[in-house]
């Protein structure tokens, strides 16, 4: 009876992966860049890449950079706002936002204020706002950067998350249990579902999702239940970025950008 379980189990696997489209990639052009982790890129074409803890911002014509020994290790970049760009040193607890040619604009450290902050989780939100998830009360939250003020939004998230990703109106996550959760600006939390199990992922919006999985990359459109196989891609790759129809693979040689035309 188990082996009878386990082919039918192994067998919608297969028939699940059989479904999948093809979405073809065509190659637009390459840059030839050294680094140790890959950001992305902005609506401007300049590249953000961190190399030996340094943040690089490079375009056809100059190259940036921004440094910050005193704050220790780069936690993670936003690049949601590229005339503010977001620099996070989860281990100093700080927040530091980022001209168009990295020069320091702003800096937050969340434990200089009135109200306990032990921000694990940093994202740029609108109006000034920026999202933290506060790991002393394990909500999710706001911090007006005019003010200072921050607020809890919604209920405690006890279950921790593997992944998370936010944008103006959302913060979005995935848990332990791989289950998709949100929560707008407003507070309100909903969850999204379960996802496939995979290597990494881009969240595209609140139904399409990128992923790697055993060297291949998928989208998800959950609207209409379609899976997709991007296909013509470098078969060896670091990272990934999407934006704007254009497809970034981050190599040990540089960076590969593609055209896809995402449904």
């Amino acid at each position: 009876m188990k082996k009878l379980i386990t082919l039918i189990v192994l067998f919608a696997g297969l028939s699940i992966q059989g479904q999948s489209r093809k979405l073809n990639a065509t190659v637009i052009d390459s840059i030839a860049v050294e680094a140790d982790d890959y950001i992305g890129f902005d609506g401007f074409k300049n590249y953000f890449y961190v190399k030996n803890n340094v943040l690089f911002k490079k375009n056809e014509q100059k190259t940036f950079q921004y440094q910050n020994l005193s704050l220790g290790k780069i936690s993670k970049v936003d690049l949601l706002n590229p005339l503010k760009v977001l620099v996070f040193y989860e281990n100093f607890n700080t927040v530091v936002l980022l001209d168009s040619q990295l020069s320091e604009i702003e800096k937050f450290n969340f434990s200089d204020y009135d109200t306990p902050i032990m921000a694990s989780a940093v994202g740029v939100s609108g109006q000034n706002k920026l999202w933290i998830y506060n790991s002393l009360d394990q909500h999710i939250g706001l911090f007006d950067t005019t003010t200072n003020q921050y607020s809890d939004l919604g209920v405690p998230i006890k279950e921790s998350f593997t992944y998370y990703q936010t944008d103006f109106n959302y913060f979005q996550w995935i848990d332990k249990q791989n289950q998709w959760q949100l929560c707008t600006i407003f507070g309100r939390m909903f969850s999204n579902g379960a996802i496939e199990a995979n290597d990494q992922m881009q969240l595209l919006d609140k139904n399409k999702i990128i992923y790697l999985k055993e060297g291949k990359l998928f989208l998800n459109d959950r609207s209409t239940s379609q899976l997709y196989e991007i296909e013509k891609i470098q078969k060896s790759f670091i990272k990934f970025y999407y934006k704007d129809q254009i497809l970034s693979i981050f190599t040990t040689k540089g960076i590969m950008n593609y055209k896809i035309n995402i449904p």
